[in-house]
């Protein structure tokens, strides 16, 4: 009843009133009436959705005041000294390896940028899996790293908080949180019924709740105190959790609860009894397949000593039951930020670990179900990694809660899920079993979340010796191990190539690396001193102990099974890196870790059986098996794998030849084998190396392949043992090592457009001294790359003149053996293996056929192998009679007389040289190699190639059996052949065979030998360099080898001459000649290509300064020849077969987008800076047309202005012509060609088929002449009046102009297509300015601003002035004369009424014409208003073509008037009203001198007086400088100058006149010379007046009058507005992108966030125009644009170019320090503006070339 009255009532006073009586001493009311108000308002059987208890609980905590004034009075007492921000994915966050303790240490940015990490090595990262703030948290990071918050610790000083604060907060909150957790009972169904979108549902109700809990966590310390209290109450949770009796909901949502529970044991109760009855029949069922794993799991689960996480769980408290559903629910986002939140309060950071381990076996069983299991790891993750990271907290749970064995035991669990049974070496009887690498399980990753948290507690040294200790432990991870061992077998294919290749070897090898390596390589890092050695011990036995019950489960005694590989041994693999690390940093013996002798045999078969197998497969032995096969051969060595995977292999292999009584054994490949050899031999990794020497190897053989970025080498240098960190006490660092090794080679731009990036190369020491091809040979994955080494170390060679020809992998002194592996080199002295090279070296010296280069490279390596690592020589009972001894010295010397050998019959008995052996058959497909147990351990084995499928292999007799394939091979016959030969005397032989000299060495070399050019060379040197090293070794070597040359080299007769001579003789004169010939054709051919490059290409180079000009300079009088490019054909343009130019036609904004301001404009990154567009010269151009139509009329508008600033269309051209029904058919050609092009062609695109640069049109070419010939260019002296009378009678004419509308020609009709494509081009704005759409003023309007657009570009290009003069780069590849003629076709069809003619305006005083009733019509623009240059170009298109010079100079003169009387006004507005007086005074006076007209004091004067006749022109005033008769001369031909450059590049395209080059000071003078202006002698430039080039046609005074006449004659103008128009400043600066930020961070914190304009949301791909500072969503559709669009992507760092529908990634223009672009900033470094390629991007831009450059374009399809 109470609560019913207080729920009418208002709720912040009931909120007060209750607080009140809570506060009194006596308090049983005031609860006993917030309980029954509560049980009202927080009823679980009200729907969740209602947010009425919502407002209700916020009201109550507040106690009466508003909720946000709560909030900020808690936050006052905020005691937290931690950070603890949590993060969800996606967010950028920072990591400082520098300031880090744990490597999964982050800070949030501000975080970050408050702390001083200058120097340190840190990243920016995008977070994966979401994350939480370390700043303030000593434990994870150096408090050096803290921001300046948490370093102060401000919290420790905040005040204790008042307990009425939260008193009601105490007494809501537990009631508010039951509610939830009845809810999520309530809505949980289970998952097999249920789908996962009910439970979406039921979350989605409960969002308000749950962000209600999140808004109280962060109101800082004090609250949180209060909510751990609430969550870690026992007490509480007894009396609430089941509710009062009497309520049946309650009771309900109870058992619901209890029936959740109880699945949640890692054996559920079922499994539990099937397991009972399981255990009884253990003994009958023997080989049923699936009773393996039950057998396995029953027999885990006893075994365990921790049984809690077998049975279910029981809860205690709040926050047990919340997680134990947060788990239920899949981790929604919400739950886990909430519970990450609290994670800064102490008491609950333990609690909460504790119960998430409690938890943990129920955390990963739900994780094997769920269908999310990606998202749902990175949720696990995000929490466990802010638990484990924490030495104190990980310790802490090891030892309370037995984090080691759940951890273990859960993961087992999760592995028996998916056993097969393994198919290795005895398929039948095999009793291991192996993880199925086609489960899901293994192919998502679905265990990376429990692997990496595993791995993340081993990196605690405290955690990691407890795991050592635990023997049982052990003892169940190597158990967990054996899964992996011979997982993913590859069994050869000898028939038929498989029918599906599977990909499951990627699985196979991310399992071994993360679940096996990683945590091996985290247990290793804790075995580092000699105190440690005991765990070294156990690790080592419990390996032996497993790998023992591992080869008796799949039955393996002595011999591999053939034709199968297994990668996979990471039992060998710990053996073997615990062996390792214990010689090398423990000073154990080795023999003290070894097994016996037949034990280390069996270890060592598998590692050798996949060396074979890697030496198979790159001889396509495997190539039935599909590509696979390689990809895992080439993973096995890539550099992530390596060192875990071939590095221990090798070095299993050489511990096992260290060890006395070894037997050598060859694989079938012979180069192989061989490789193999040098590399068991030489590679000192495990075997002395020093972490130090370790890294440079690495380093050197990875920079000696290729060149490479320093990210690039980051990732390719194994982890381990060099931590990157290089925070290795006593060890180098990574940047140190790189700086001794490597020279940087700055990032350089070329031409071409390919973006370099910066790179490291090789010092010329290091190519000298450290190239290691053994080294390279070892790590690299692409064949290729030894290739390209070897290539880079004859180009060094070269270079320096150290060796000239094709040198031969150098030798290498190795680093000494540490001495417990001294019995390596028993290896090199052994008789077998001297058996072995006595056989190849004279197999080579006989010419056998399959004895390659690089199998005498490696046998003589070996040889000086041996030389250089002597051993006292040790008895080898040996069965032959070969060598007497074992030395290897000695051995050189010893003459082998005979040898009986097996060879088939067909042989040439003695070229063919056989293994030398007495008992030997062949088998021809031998197996894979063969392995002799210990107790047979006579034997050998030596390779005879004689097949080429397969390769024999020689076998003792004893284990060989006969085989005979199809197509048997020739019997065998025993030879005896005498040989008389010593290694000494094959080596000399050979030395002469190669350098084909009779007499190479002669007997006394050794005396005067330098041995200092030895060191790299060919073979030569090589042979030499053995020879040389043995004398020195021995005195009886060298008695030998003076013998043997003396011997070998007898004086050689001179030959006569026989007549086989004589035909040698012709033959070397004919090849002499047949090479000349050849030399002539080449040198013919590439001076051909070198003329196509200079004329196609942009070469700028001044002798072919005209060649592409079509207003080529010669003067021909006969017609113009075009070839065309396709057909081939020269000939004439023609009106039936037209030809055209290849053009591309693009909208362009470049000229709009120019400012005043030479500086460009800066780009905004805070909210106070702006980029105000007003100012470009698009702009001024619109409020000028605007404001003109506001007045005038509107055709006269339209021919007073240019349009086409912003949206104009750009015509260039490569160059290159083609008949256009050639075009036509090319055209159709590519519409059939079905290969995707990065063009569209029904958009009429195409690429030139000469040259391939991209055009999208056909510019036809007008018949005729080329230039105008002669007789137009001489100049008459006729008058200027009589040009001028002769200029406005060919305007009349333009009726009468021959238009052939009657025949339309073909090529009037290609002419009309072009300009269709022409408007096509641009956006239909950018063409309407007109007011009636569509009319012919307005097309008339797009046609002249089309040539201008084009000038204007040019002129832009040329430097913005002409005073270079020449043909510039865009002047080749443009085509306005071409253009020019097809505009004027066009325009030709208006005509333009002479009434308004502006020739008349410009040359004749009219009379007033005011009576003739116009007067309701808008007026003209006055002349004083109008653009010249457009007036220009509208007078040329228009006049009939080919117009005569002396006409073109008459216009340019007349107009030159109007723009210099232009200038004068413009320039008295700027006066003040005294100066102005002032020069209108000065100047009346010279008014009646006679050059009054060329005097621009007396114009001004004149211009001045005039004007002011209307007062309000002058009204405003604009200036106060102070103008003196220079100053005033300098701005009238600044005024000028644009008039002149345009009006000279036009007549440079008309008539062909050569531009001359000019200092910037004398542009004014040389270009009125050149356009006629002045005559052709000018005084010295600093005289040259602006006003000596007027000329006027009727008296200047009365023309300038009129031109003022119709200023001063507006009525309805404002002073303002006519202003505007009367100061036309035709000066711009070079249009600039915008100027951006040094350090791209500052681009990317202030944009990355920022939502858009349009949209108001922030964007997922943000995008910056670097145009015009637009800010824009990428990929959504409110920000669509056209012509070409050059936007940064913010969260890329990258430039993507946009032109239409095509796009193309340009680069990036941010690079790091060591050169390197970072896309998509995956490594987050910070990124430095590169001036260089942002120079390079602004230089493409203006000059239109991005299509000719960048060549991988694709189309968006608006996708973008």
């Amino acid at each position: 009843m109470m609560a019913a009255s207080l729920l009418r009532r208002d709720k912040r006073a009931t909120a007060a009133h209750l607080k009140a009586d809570l506060n009194r001493t006596d308090n049983t009311s005031g609860v006993r009436q917030l309980q029954e108000l509560l049980d009202a308002v927080l009823n679980p059987e009200k729907p969740a959705a209602d947010t009425e208890s919502l407002d209700w609980c916020k009201c109550l905590i507040a106690g009466g005041e508003g909720f946000e004034e709560f909030c900020k009075t808690v936050r006052s007492y905020d005691n937290a000294t931690l950070c603890g921000l949590v993060w969800t994915a996606n967010f950028v966050a920072y990591r400082c390896r520098t300031c880090g303790i744990s490597p999964c240490m982050s800070l949030c940015a501000e975080c970050f940028n408050n702390g001083d990490h200058t120097g340190h090595d840190f990243n920016m990262f995008r977070s994966q899996a979401g994350g939480a703030c370390d700043c303030g948290d000593s434990n994870v990071m150096r408090e050096s790293g803290f921001c300046r918050r948490h370093r102060l610790r401000t919290g420790e000083n905040v005040p204790s908080i008042p307990r009425d604060l939260l008193l009601m907060s105490e007494m809501v909150l537990p009631r508010f949180i039951l509610c939830i957790i009845q809810y999520l009972r309530d809505g949980y169904i289970e998952p097999d019924t249920s789908t996962e979108r009910d439970l979406q549902k039921v979350l989605q109700q409960l969002e308000p709740q749950i962000t209600f809990l999140e808004e109280l966590t962060k109101m800082g310390g004090a609250m949180r105190t209060v909510l751990t209290k609430i969550l870690t109450n026992q007490q509480t949770f007894k009396e609430l959790s089941r509710g009062q009796e009497e309520n049946v909901y309650a009771k309900k949502n109870y058992d619901k609860y209890l029936s959740a529970l109880k699945n949640s044991g890692l054996v559920s109760v079922e499994e539990k009894a099937q397991g009972a009855a399981a255990d009884a029949t253990v003994g009958e069922d023997q080989d049923g397949g699936q009773s393996v794993g039950q057998r396995k799991r029953v027999k885990l689960s006893s075994s365990t000593k921790d049984t809690c996480i077998i049975e279910s769980l029981k809860h205690k408290c709040f926050l047990e039951e919340l997680l134990f559903w947060t788990i239920k629910y899949e981790f929604p986002q919400k739950m886990v930020t909430f519970l990450l939140n609290m994670l800064p309060d102490q008491d609950y950071k333990i609690t909460f670990t504790k119960t998430f381990v409690q938890h943990y076996a129920f955390i990963m069983k739900t994780l094997m179900k769920s269908h999310e299991s990606d998202t749902m790891s990175n949720r696990i993750v995000h929490i466990s990694v802010q638990l484990f990271s924490n030495e104190e907290l990980a310790r802490h749970v090891t030892e309370e809660c037995q984090l080691l064995d759940i951890m273990v035991t859960v993961l087992l669990y999760m592995m028996e899920s998916c056993l097969i049974k393994s198919e290795l070496q005895d398929e039948e009887n095999s009793r291991h079993v192996v993880v199925n690498c086609s489960e899901a399980l293994l192919k998502n990753n679905t265990y990376w979340p429990l692997v990496s948290d595993f791995i993340n507690i081993l990196s605690h040294q405290s955690v990691a010796k407890k795991f050592l200790e635990d023997h049982s432990l052990l003892m169940l991870w190597m158990s967990f191990v054996s899964f992996f061992q011979g997982m993913n077998l590859n069994k050869r294919e000898l028939n038929e190539h498989v029918e599906f290749e599977s990909q499951t070897y990627y699985a196979a090898f991310a399992a071994e690396l993360e679940a096996c390596a990683q945590p091996m390589w985290g247990l290793l890092t804790h075995c580092k001193v000699k105190e440690t050695q005991e765990y070294t011990k156990t690790v080592v036995r419990y390996c032996l102990e497993t790998l023992q019950i591992w080869f008796d489960a799949i039955g393996f005694i002595d011999e591999p099974a053939p034709n199968q590989v297994t990668f996979h041994l990471p039992l060998h693999r710990y053996y073997a890196m615990f062996l390792s690390k214990a010689v090398k940093c423990q000073g154990l013996d080795l023999d003290s870790l070894l097994p016996d002798q037949e034990m280390l045999m069996k270890i060592m078969v598998h590692p050798l059986q996949i060396q074979a197998c890697l030496s198979e497969i790159h001889s396509n032995m495997w190539v039935r098996n599909g590509l696979q096969i390689k990809g895992q051969a080439m993973t096995y060595v890539q550099s992530h794998f390596c060192n875990s995977m071939i590095d221990p292999d090798i070095y299993l292999l050489q511990v096992r030849i260290v060890t006395p009584s070894f037997n050598i054994t060859i694989l079938p490949m012979l180069e192989g084998a061989l490789t193999f050899l040098v590399i068991l031999t030489s590679l000192r990794i495990h075997l002395g190396m020093t972490d130090d020497e370790i890294l440079r190897a690495e380093m050197v053989s990875q920079l000696c392949m290729n060149d490479r970025t320093h990210s690039a080498l980051l990732d390719l240098i194994p982890e381990n043992p060099n931590p990157k960190s290089g925070i290795v006490p006593g060890s180098c660092s990574f940047e140190d090592m790189l700086s001794a090794v490597a020279d940087f080679k700055a990032p350089v731009f070329e031409p071409g457009g390919s973006m370099q990036q910066g790179m490291y190369t090789p010092k010329a020491e290091v190519w000298e001294k450290e190239f290691d091809p053994i080294m390279v040979v070892l790590r690299t994955v692409y064949r290729r790359d030894v290739q390209s080494a070897m290539d880079r170390y004859s180009a060094f060679l070269k270079q320096f003149g150290i060796h000239t020809g094709n040198p031969w992998p150098p030798y290498k002194e190795r680093t000494p053996l540490h001495p417990c592996y001294k019995g390596l080199i028993r290896l090199l002295h052994c008789k077998t293996l001297h058996i072995v090279i006595f056989t190849l070296l004279y197999k080579i010296w006989m010419d056998h056929q399959n004895m390659s280069e690089h199998v005498l490279c490696m046998v003589l390596y070996l040889i000086e192998l041996g030389l250089d690592n002597q051993e006292p020589c040790i008895e080898e009972h040996c069965h032959d009679s070969w060598f007497p001894g074992t030395n290897l010295l000695s051995n050189l010397h010893h003459v082998i007389n005979f040898v009986r050998v097996r060879v088939p019959e067909t042989a040439p008995e003695v070229k063919r040289e056989a293994p030398p052996s007495t008992s030997t058959e062949a088998s021809s497909y031998a197996q894979v190699f063969s392995l002799v147990a210990e107790r047979r351990r006579k034997f050998q084995e030596i390779i005879n190639r004689s097949n080429t499928e397969a390769t024999q292999v020689v076998r003792p007799k004893s284990s060989s059996t006969r085989w005979v394939p199809p197509g048997t091979p020739p019997q065998l016959v025993t030879e005896i052949l005498e040989i008389r030969e010593s290694m000494l005397s094959l080596l000399i032989k050979l030395h002469q065979k190669m350098s084909s000299k009779q007499n190479s060495l002669s007997a006394s070399w050794l005396e005067d030998m330098d041995t200092s050019r030895h060191a790299h060379g060919d073979g030569i040197t090589a042979i030499e360099r053995i020879l040389t090293k043995a004398a020195t070794r021995s005195c009886q070597i060298k008695r030998s080898i003076q013998d043997i040359c003396g011997k070998v080299c007898p004086p050689v007769p001179p030959k006569k001459n026989s007549p086989t001579d004589k035909k040698a003789m012709d033959k070397e004169e004919r090849r002499q000649r047949a090479r000349e010939r050849q030399q002539k054709l080449l040198a013919e051919f590439a001076s051909r290509q070198k003329s196509f490059m200079e004329t196609a290409m942009d070469v700028e180079s001044p002798d072919t300064e005209a060649a592409m000009d079509l207003g080529a300079s010669e003067v021909v009088e006969s017609e113009v020849l075009y070839d065309c490019v396709i057909c081939g054909q020269s000939g004439p343009s023609t009106e039936d077969r037209p030809t055209g130019l290849v053009v591309l036609l693009q909208a362009s904004s470049v000229l709009g987008h120019r400012c005043k301001n030479q500086e460009p404009k800066k780009l905004p990154t805070s909210d106070e800076e702006h980029i105000y567009l007003a100012d470009t010269c698009g702009v001024a151009h619109d409020v000028r047309l605007t404001l003109m139509q506001r007045f005038f009329k509107d055709s006269s508008c339209l021919q007073s202005v240019s349009i086409g600033w912003d949206g104009g269309v750009y015509v260039q051209t490569c160059g290159h012509t083609l008949h256009i029904d050639c075009h036509k058919s090319y055209m159709e050609s590519l519409r059939n060609d079905q290969v995707l092009q990065g063009f569209s062609v029904d958009k009429g695109e195409f690429t030139c088929p000469l040259c391939r640069q991209f055009a999208n049109s056909v510019l036809p070419c007008r018949p005729g002449r080329g230039t105008e010939a002669g007789a137009w260019h001489t100049p008459t002296n006729k008058k200027t009046c009589v040009l001028v009378k002769e200029v406005e009678d060919l305007q009349e004419k333009l009726g009468l102009f021959p238009v052939s509308s009657t025949t339309e020609s073909n090529l009037s009709k290609e002419m009309e297509l072009v300009i269709k494509d022409i408007k096509n081009t641009t956006q239909k704005k950018y063409m309407d300015y007109g007011k009636n759409p569509g009319s012919p003023d307005n097309d008339f309007l797009f046609m002249y601003s089309v040539a201008r657009t084009n000038l204007e570009l040019e002129l832009v290009h040329r430097g913005g002035n002409l005073c270079s003069g020449g043909a510039s780069a865009a002047a080749k590849r443009s085509c306005l004369n071409q253009l020019f003629h097809v505009l004027a076709m066009h325009m030709r069809l208006y005509s333009i009424d002479s009434a308004y003619n502006p020739w008349t305006k410009l040359t004749q005083i009219t009379q007033n014409r005011e009576a003739d009733g116009f007067d309701e019509e808008r007026p003209e623009v006055p002349m004083l208003f109008r653009d010249v240059p457009s007036l220009l170009i509208i007078f040329v298109l228009t006049m009939l073509q080919p117009l005569r010079k002396e006409h073109f100079t008459c216009v340019v003169k007349m107009l030159y008037n109007l723009q210099f009387t232009q200038a004068l006004a413009a320039l008295s507005t700027k006066f003040s009203s005294e100066e102005r007086q002032a020069w209108s005074t000065s100047g009346a006076l010279k008014k009646n001198a006679a050059s009054s007209e060329k005097s621009f004091e007396a114009l001004l004067s004149h211009v001045i007086s005039e004007l002011s006749k209307d007062k309000s022109v002058y009204k405003v005033n604009l200036s106060s400088s102070v103008w003196s008769p220079q100053s005033i001369e300098f701005s009238l031909q600044q005024f000028c100058l644009p008039f002149l450059r345009l009006s000279c590049l036009l007549q440079h395209h008309l008539y062909g006149d050569n531009l001359t080059g000019c200092l910037e000071e004398e542009e004014f003078s040389s270009l009125a010379v050149c356009l006629g202006l002045l005559p052709s002698a000018p005084q010295p430039s600093n005289t040259v007046h602006s006003a000596s080039c007027l000329e006027w046609a009727v008296a200047a005074f009365d023309l300038v009058t009129q031109w003022c006449a119709e200023v001063t004659g507006l009525s309805q103008m404002q002073a303002e507005q006519s202003l505007t128009l009367l100061i036309q400043d035709p000066q711009w600066a070079a249009p600039r992108l915008l100027q951006l930020p040094d350090n791209y961070n500052i681009i990317f914190q202030y944009y990355h966030r920022k939502a858009c304009t349009s949209c108001k949301k922030v964007p997922k791909d943000p995008a910056l125009c670097l145009v015009c500072g637009a800010f824009a969503c990428l990929k959504g559709t409110c920000c669509k644009q056209q012509a070409t669009g050059i936007f940064l992507l913010i969260n890329a760092s990258v430039i993507i170019i946009i032109r239409g529908h095509r796009f193309c990634l340009w680069g990036s223009v941010y690079l790091d320090a060591h050169g390197e672009e970072d896309r998509d900033l995956r490594r987050g470094k910070p990124l430095f503006l590169c001036e260089e390629r942002y120079r390079v991007l602004e230089q493409q831009w203006v000059s239109h070339t991005f299509d000719h450059i960048n060549k991988r374009w694709g189309p968006h399809y608006n996708g973008l």
